[in-house]
């Protein structure tokens, strides 16, 4: 059985930051993910996204964020199970033993839930989804495989508009297809991907994806008329948003909220010694931004310290008093 002073459960940005919080305080620390790469939602759906309310940065990509996250983390040494659940968590006098889905356990001292949004699942094509990795794919983790390509891409929110405009000036061609006429995405995004001469065809619809090894082609259906175009592509992206759940946290007894974990002013949940931050935690006056997360991160390790070893305050003392070894 593993032991730690710290389980962290989700690596996100808030996660990581509790990571590098839980080595300043002198704590071993442990990351479990059910993601196989670490960074949570930012690098599975907008690495490439720049972020602007990160304190310290006009703007950031989200992969550089996520690789200085993980560098300050690093000072603390965790050990990383990725690609892994918690399926239980059970409480005693002395801390939590966590079992994950590989029938491994763990016993912590505190344990801090910072798993986001949940498990999220893609929402599928209406049709193709046989093509998921021969050319269909639901994110684009990385910009450089598409370059020189023929892109389609369906979906009209965020992240939809967010990869064409990141996609147009290296792909080959970039098409944007919506069935409304309406989009979901930022109002300025959207004037500057049509200013970037991205192909929009709206009210329509996929109806096949054509290939034979890879695709080759999808054919699109009008909605108004039911007239069918073809159009040459080598990559289809299907942005069509994912549906979120918290899965086995949902049965630890926690006390939730809308599939968010309310906790109170210490970041401490309705379990002794169980903590929560980021999107996933829930207060009065909550606001779902990663700069709040990196705050409610201290805020938990902090207020998790005296579970640790009672010789340990609540306040850490300043960072600028510190040794950097």
């Amino acid at each position: 059985m593993i032991e730690t002073d710290v389980a962290i459960i989700g690596a996100g940005p808030a996660g990581l930051y509790a990571a590098y919080y839980s080595g300043f305080r002198g704590f071993s620390v442990v990351l479990i993910d059910a993601l196989a790469e670490i960074g949570g939602q930012i690098t599975a759906m907008y690495p490439e996204k720049e972020i602007f309310d990160i304190a310290g940065f006009p703007s950031v990509k989200g992969r550089d964020l996520i690789d200085g996250l993980i560098a300050q983390a690093s000072s603390a040494k965790p050990i990383y199970k990725m690609g892994t659940q918690v399926s239980s968590l059970e409480e005693n006098s002395s801390g939590i033993k966590l079992t994950l889905d590989s029938d491994e356990e763990m016993f912590a001292k505190v344990v801090i839930i910072a798993g986001g949004i949940g498990a999220f699942t893609p929402r599928a094509l209406p049709t193709g989804m046989e093509w998921l990795g021969k050319g269909l794919v639901h994110f684009v983790p990385s910009l450089s495989e598409h370059a020189g390509k023929r892109v389609v891409i369906a979906g009209g929110g965020d992240s939809a508009f967010d990869w064409a405009y990141s996609l147009q000036p290296i792909a080959k061609s970039v098409t944007l297809i919506h069935r409304r006429d309406a989009f979901r995405a930022h109002a300025a995004t959207v004037e500057q991907v049509k200013a970037m001469g991205v192909e929009l065809i709206t009210s329509a619809e996929i109806t096949a994806i054509n290939g034979d090894e890879k695709i080759t082609s999808v054919e699109i259906t009008l909605k108004e008329d039911g007239q069918v175009r073809n159009l040459e592509c080598d990559t289809v992206v299907a942005a069509l948003g994912f549906v979120a759940n918290i899965g086995p946290i949902a049965n630890w007894g926690l006390e939730l909220e809308k599939r968010h974990i309310v906790v109170n002013s210490t970041m401490e949940t309705s379990i002794k010694r169980v903590f929560s931050v980021g999107d996933i935690a829930t207060y009065t006056g909550k606001v779902p931004l990663i700069a709040v997360g990196f705050g409610e991160a201290a805020l938990a390790v902090n207020n998790a310290a005296p579970y640790i070893d009672e010789k340990y305050g609540v306040f850490p003392g300043h960072s600028s008093g510190s040794s950097s070894d």
